[in-house]
């Protein structure tokens, strides 16, 4: 800082002052004050280790400062193809789509994203508790037949009249690249929404569900929260029983799904090996609207609901966290639910581990990237999905004005499709002064997967993006499930416990994009089913 460098500039003057120097007036001899002291070499040592001590501070200063206001390094990616390029940002079911189905015989695919994999999301609940393995659910981008180029980076503008987009590197975040582009296609996705409720954030027994690292994060925090337990240093009952008590914020199907793949693992497997820990076990699931599975037909929703209660979570609706208070030894935290119905009732409880998965809000790139967004901070498109000029927007940072669609995975994996289609077979002529017309007709993609392609035949072609519901599906652990396919083409009933849930392994199986995790997934399904899961904490 500054007033370091100062003192430190001073102190070396006082040093190298020689003889000849201008000194001032001679102070009071003060009572005790041997002058001969400072000339001592003791005094010049001691002096030597105080200059040291500043610099060394004012270089941590320094360091600091670069790191809030860091040094912008720029340079630009270069074209190595005449192909136009179409630079896709996010790795998610939208991205991913987009940047697998393109003609990679017309396009130079580029792909930017902070994660080098795309995460088959619905698997995710499963392995925060161990039925499945980290792995075994993600397909790295690089794996992409003919990809261009894949930069593990975030987006941070967009000039959509240079056509380029600035991305900060990942491990250099001083520094920064363009990326020129011909198509971008923007399908950053979003992040979970804390609601600006105090302690969620700053909390180190709040976890979110929403990447692999959280899945991750989750299973350690379980394990550690039984072994913690279990220790002789914890002598309270009731705060054995506040380590293992375990909450999910959310009724949507990735909070119900967590909810009883870890009901699964309490009954299945860590009653096993913490026989006295088990028993003081519990799981609370907390939703602020009236009922879990909202979107759901009321029979699933039903049949859902007796389920969870049935293996013994406390499924509580209408309430909401209104603060969390974190533990700063990592032990019990406690967190106050108010009433969502009207009165002012407020309760406090104590828990070892909780997932919030309770909202989605924009990410910061959205945020400041200049395109017309809606009222809940989605990027508004048109009915071909395009945002500006030559920009297009899809999956959960995007919503049409007229029609918004709910941000799922399906409706981000239909848009893909559709948009691939389109620069297929409308956009890889257009020249770079161009401007776009109208696309092709092009079908739907109605089918879940590309072995029922053909099928996708039976709907009519349009230039507009069309949305084909195919139904809501969510698993309740081993042997249980719920399909909603009220809302089909054509209508459809609902299906529940064993039946749908061979129905969303069949589903979700069929849906994985390499042969390795076709294989290994079930694989993983039967020794969790027949050895039981890891517990190992490491």
């Amino acid at each position: 800082s500054k007033s370091c460098r100062n003192a430190a500039c001073h102190a070396v003057g006082v040093l190298n002052r020689g003889p000849c120097a201008p000194t001032a007036a001679p102070r009071p001899r003060e009572r005790g004050f041997d002058e001969a002291f400072v000339n001592t070499d003791s005094t010049r040592r001691s002096i030597t280790a105080m200059l040291r001590s500043i610099a060394a501070r004012a270089r941590r200063s320094s360091s600091a400062a670069a790191t809030k206001h860091p040094r912008i390094v720029l340079t630009s990616v270069p074209n190595k193809t005449t192909k136009p390029r179409v630079v896709v940002l996010g790795s998610g079911w939208g991205g991913n789509k987009v940047a697998r189905a393109v003609d990679k015989n017309l396009f130079d695919v580029h792909v930017v994203s902070p994660a080098n994999h795309f995460l088959f999301t619905p698997l995710l609940p499963s392995t925060a508790v161990g039925t499945l393995e980290f792995r075994a659910v993600q397909e790295p981008i690089r794996t992409i037949p003919g990809l261009g180029q894949y930069y593990q980076a975030k987006a941070r503008e967009i000039d959509v009249e240079k056509r380029t987009v600035r991305c900060q590197g990942m491990f250099r975040r001083e520094c920064f690249f363009d990326v020129p582009y011909d198509f971008l296609v923007v399908a950053a996705g979003c992040k979970t929404n804390t609601f600006g409720t105090p302690g969620v954030v700053e909390s180190n027994s709040v976890h979110f569900l929403k990447h692999l690292y959280h899945a991750r994060r989750i299973r350690a925090r379980i394990l550690e929260c039984f072994e913690r337990a279990a220790s002789p240093l914890v002598t309270d009952e009731k705060e054995r029983a506040a380590l293992v008590r375990f909450v999910a914020v959310g009724g949507g199907a990735t909070s119900c799904e967590f909810a009883t793949e870890l009901a699964d693992l309490l009954e299945r497997d860590l009653r096993k090996w913490y026989p006295d820990i088990a028993k003081l076990a519990s799981l609370v699931l907390v939703e602020a609207g009236p009922n879990i599975l909202g979107g759901f037909d009321d029979a699933c929703i039903s049949y859902y609901t007796k389920h969870l209660k049935k293996h013994g979570v406390e499924v509580r609706t209408c309430e909401a966290v209104a603060e969390v208070a974190s533990n700063p030894d990592g032990g019990v935290s406690t967190a106050t639910l108010a009433r969502r119905d009207g009165s002012d009732a407020t309760e406090t409880l104590e828990f070892g581990c909780l997932v919030w998965s309770a909202g989605l809000a924009p990410v910061k790139f959205v945020d400041k990237s200049n395109l017309e967004t809606g009222p809940h901070g989605r990027v508004l498109i048109d009915e071909y999905l395009r945002a500006a000029d030559r920009v297009f927007a899809l999956g959960d940072c995007a919503a049409d004005k007229n029609a918004p669609l709910p941000p799922t995975a399906s409706s981000a994996e239909q848009q893909g499709a559709y948009l691939a289609k389109c620069l297929n077979q409308s956009y890889a002529t257009c020249g770079p002064e161009d401007a776009l017309s109208v696309p092709e007709p092009v079908t739907p993609t109605a089918m879940p997967n590309d072995l029922l392609a053909p099928f996708d035949a039976f709907w009519d072609a349009k230039s507009e993006f069309r949305y084909v519901e195919r139904g809501k599906m969510a698993s309740m652990g081993m042997w249980g499930g719920v399909a909603d396919l009220t809302q089909l083409p054509g209508g459809g009933g609902t299906l529940q416990g064993v039946t749908a849930f061979a129905a969303w392994r069949g589903a979700y199986l069929s849906k994985q994009v390499s042969v390795a995790n076709m294989i290994l997934i079930p694989m993983f399904w039967f020794k969790s089913w027949l050895f039981g899961r890891d517990i190992s904490r490491f």
